[in-house]
């Protein structure tokens, strides 16, 4: 008998059948170790490049603790913490308290122009932090619109200049994380409480302070941490009282001392990355604090309370509209403030490469933790200026900045989208799988139509901080990737702040459009 004739298995029957179930394990492994990988390679690696480095002797190349050594025989250093500390503790007690006013008047009074005082003290978010600097020098400097009215010279550099700029900057996110804790409110504690006869101050004392502790705490960490490392208002009006952000700056620009940059960076990392933890944690057990079924307060108009209330909140976002509005008036004088004489002029600008770094600011943004700008951009010139690794090959890319502004804001954009995941409901994931969906499914028909709007909010969210930030890429410029913060600060140094000035304006005329883009895509549709 003839042997029967075997067909040979095809190359279709041979290969690997991609089902849906395969493609649904690829797919979760692709949302697993693609951001794993990321966070390695742009966050773990820097940070470990900035703790070997701080070990590292510049002159020797010995491995030691040499330069924590020469830091404690560094007085200057010393100084700067002593007055970062000074100068964060001040701050935030100020700002936790004119936050608590102005966020309680929001929230819990009938005061008159909610609306208008919110969106007055959102105007700091717009613009780089230098530009209050600049606006406290046009009206309270030497030369300011105070001193020639009064015919006096007063002089804002320094510490009193630094605290009230760091104040007008860390307090929008202050009135924003204080709001958002007396929303946890519930009427029926009050009720209960007026039933038993509890006046309006027990009331205060007893039901709305220890219901927002845990927000006054994050708001605190968080006044704090913005505090010490702001690098833009130090470097513009901080004069002569150092601290450690421009420490940072002058040990690595300056004096070419990347170890004892390091070093510092290390100092600035630790009350940085304690005050973001205690932060998480408090705001964790104020959302613990409220329950679902919660009702929140009505206000009352109360003239005795509102009428003092409305006055502060009103002063405060008076002077962070001034200050601001200064700076936009200043790029159209011909000299602030002698010749008051109106002039386009000052948008004339051809140094530190004209108006190439505002376009590249904008394209760089658009491509879009809690460590200080500066010590993670100090950490990426450790990591990627070196041609021994593949890696070093984006070293002064316009990609290797972008990935900095994206991690230096990946905290925020993260717990944006978690947030928005957790309100879709999860029967609608259940349906899906039922009707046979698998991941992919489950992402393109529930979780994306979901949460685009939270998609489209973080974008702009990371464009507009892109914009605006200067610590973080401070380091990272090149001639060939010129930033539009940056260029500001550049021409201030010149003494060209009539031009910084109108290339602030520019900046905050972006970002305006853009914040009034993200506001018409995440307000409310019936």
């Amino acid at each position: 008998m003839a042997a029967s004739h075997v067909p040979t298995p095809s190359f279709a029957t041979r290969a690997p059948r991609w089902n849906g179930a395969t493609l649904d394990r690829w797919l979760l492994r692709a949302c697993l170790w693609l951001p794993l990988i990321a966070l390695l390679l742009f966050f773990a690696l820097p940070m470990l490049s900035v703790a070997w480095r701080s070990l590292t002797n510049d002159s020797t190349g010995a491995i030691g603790l040499g330069n924590y050594q020469a830091l404690l025989h560094t007085p200057g250093i010393w100084r700067a913490v002593a007055n970062s500390l000074l100068l964060g503790g001040s701050t935030t007690a100020i700002t936790v308290l004119l936050g608590f006013v102005i966020a309680y008047g929001i929230e819990r009074t009938a005061m008159p122009g909610k609306r208008l005082i919110g969106m007055t003290l959102s105007l700091p978010v717009l613009a780089p932090s230098l530009v209050l600097g600049l606006g406290l020098i046009f009206l309270l400097g030497r030369n300011g619109v105070v001193g020639k009215m009064l015919d006096m010279r007063p002089d804002i550099y320094g510490f009193w200049g630094l605290l009230i700029a760091d104040v007008l900057y860390a307090l929008p996110q202050a009135v924003l994380i204080i709001r958002a804790a007396l929303r946890y409110g519930d009427a029926r504690q009050y009720e209960a409480a007026e039933m038993l006869g509890a006046g309006g101050w027990r009331q205060f004392f007893d039901i709305t302070l220890p219901g927002v502790r845990y927000g006054l705490l994050s708001a605190a960490f968080v006044v704090f941490t913005v505090t010490i490392t702001d690098f833009g208002n130090a470097v513009v009006i901080g004069g002569n009282f150092s601290v450690l952000a421009t420490e940072i700056y002058n040990q690595v620009s300056g004096q070419m001392k990347f170890g004892m940059g390091a070093v510092v960076g290390i100092v600035l990392l630790l009350p940085a990355a304690l005050s973001v933890w205690i932060e998480r944690v408090a705001a964790r057990r104020q959302a613990m604090a409220g329950g679902e079924g919660a009702l929140p307060p009505v206000p009352r108009h109360l003239p005795a309370r509102d009428i003092p209330v409305f006055l502060l909140s009103l002063t405060v976002a008076v002077s962070i509209a001034l200050v601001i509005f200064t700076v936009v008036m200043a790029s159209f004088i011909r000299l602030w403030p002698y010749r008051l004489d109106f002039t386009l002029r000052h948008y004339n600008i051809d140094l530190a490469g004209g108006y190439a770094s505002l376009w590249t600011s904008v394209w760089l943004s658009a491509m879009p933790v809690a460590v200080p700008g500066l010590v993670l951009g100090l950490s990426y010139v450790f990591a990627f200026n070196t041609a021994d690794w593949p890696w070093g090959a984006l070293y002064g890319s316009a990609l290797l900045i972008a990935l900095c502004n994206y991690m230096h804001y990946h905290t925020q954009g993260y717990a944006t989208m978690m947030t928005g995941m957790r309100n879709v409901p999860g029967a609608l994931e259940d349906a899906v799988t039922v009707l046979g969906g698998g991941v992919g499914r489950t992402l393109s028909d529930v979780y994306l139509p979901a949460v685009r709007t939270t998609l489209v909010a973080v974008g702009l969210f990371l464009f507009m901080r892109s914009m605006v930030t200067l610590s973080a890429v401070i380091f990272l410029v090149t001639p060939d990737v010129p930033l539009a913060a940056v260029t500001v600060m550049r021409l201030d140094e010149a003494g060209f702040t009539s031009q910084a000035a109108a290339f602030s304006t520019c900046i905050m005329a972006i970002v305006a459009t853009m914040a009034a883009l993200l506001h018409a895509l995440v307000r409310p549709r019936r």
